[in-house]
């Protein structure tokens, strides 16, 4: 044989032997988070840095959190999942299930605001939010209705057959709304009782539709049948953002904060690497890309906008916080069970 063509074999084999190698170290981390706009953002976006940083594949396993909490507690044993990010309340059960370990001490954790750190960073936020009000500016402006002010205006008779309410048993949204309106009739997390009795006949007279999530919203928007319901400031951008002619409005009782929090799975396969993409996540680089890629409020105080409209959006977010209520979750979840049955039995029959 002709050693040229003999030497070029060899090389060929050689280089086709090290790809082989590289591609079979590249590892593949999961991570489970809400799908939509959060997994576009992250998988397009913020994911890939990391991705080519640390020569790993990470993968988005979508769903809402209820969804992800379970698939992890299904496979408590035998972790499928690296990271989840959960939102507040849900990640606190999450975390009274054992399914999550602390993140580990680095620098970034100097960076996040305080609110955002769980009790012993068992988790820590990587979205803030709040639910709040959101309307329809079309049909508003079309009926020259002012712009809601508090979460009472739900039961406005005006609203016959125009609020749309996520289910309290299925959405943080829905279930924020229900504990303010508790609230506003004078109980709290330990006492939903005058919530229960008060609703159907005040806000639940208004409701043309229970949802399971907030996805059938745009639609009902666009169509004229949704004229006020419960969102966030992020979800309202998001909707903008297609062309939805919703906005936002922080109701004078507070909106109710809703952080989207991230926690390192107990027991997976890759405990170092998950380690790593948590303190990525938690980074003023990664937010920065999630909030001028996502409208993803940061909880890195270090994190920057990209551009004009981000910046106004974050500038207002930190407006609507200085009248934001935190739930007390420990009360929340001893009942939510009762709570979403009696929900289900009573209020969505």
């Amino acid at each position: 044989m002709n050693s040229k063509l003999t030497m070029v074999s060899v090389l060929a084999l050689g280089a086709a032997a090290v790809a082989t190698a590289a591609q079979a170290e590249t590892k593949t981390l999961y991570i489970g988070m809400n799908g939509g706009n959060f997994e576009r953002a992250y998988t397009e976006h913020v994911l890939p840095p990391f991705e080519k940083a640390n020569n790993v594949k990470v993968v988005v396993v979508p769903g809402t959190s209820a969804d992800i909490l379970a698939k992890a507690t299904a496979a408590k044993d035998n972790p499928q999942m690296h990271v989840m990010l959960l939102d507040d309340g849900v990640m606190v059960r999450a975390i009274g299930s054992n399914l999550c370990q602390p993140i580990s001490d680095d620098p970034v954790l100097k960076e996040i605001q305080p609110a955002a750190r769980l009790k012993d960073d068992m988790a820590i936020g990587v979205d803030m939010g709040m639910t709040g009000l959101a309307y329809n500016k079309k049909l508003f402006d079309e009926k020259g209705w002012a712009a809601p002010t508090s979460w009472m205006d739900m039961a406005d008779p005006k609203f016959a057959n125009a609020v749309v309410f996520q289910s309290a048993s299925a959405s943080s949204f829905g279930l924020h709304a229900f504990l303010m309106f508790n609230r506003i009739q004078g109980g709290d997390e330990n006492n939903v009782e005058p919530g229960f009795e008060k609703f159907s006949d005040t806000i639940g007279k208004n409701v043309i539709e229970f949802i399971p999530s907030s996805a059938k919203i745009s639609e009902m928007v666009q169509t004229g049948e949704a004229a006020i319901f419960p969102l966030t400031p992020t979800g309202v951008n998001n909707l903008k953002d297609k062309g939805i002619p919703v906005e936002y409005a922080q109701p004078k009782e507070g909106s109710v904060v809703l952080a989207v929090t991230q926690c390192v799975i107990a027991n997976n396969s890759e405990p170092e690497l998950s380690q790593k993409l948590a303190h990525y996540l938690l980074s003023a680089d990664a937010q920065s890309l999630a909030l001028d890629n996502g409208n993803i409020i940061p909880s890195n105080i270090n994190a920057k906008a990209g551009n004009e409209d981000a910046a106004a959006k974050l500038t207002a977010f930190r407006g609507y916080m200085e009248t934001a209520n935190v739930l007390d979750w420990d009360a929340v979840n001893k009942n939510r069970q009762a709570w979403n049955s009696r929900w289900n039995r009573t209020i969505e029959r």
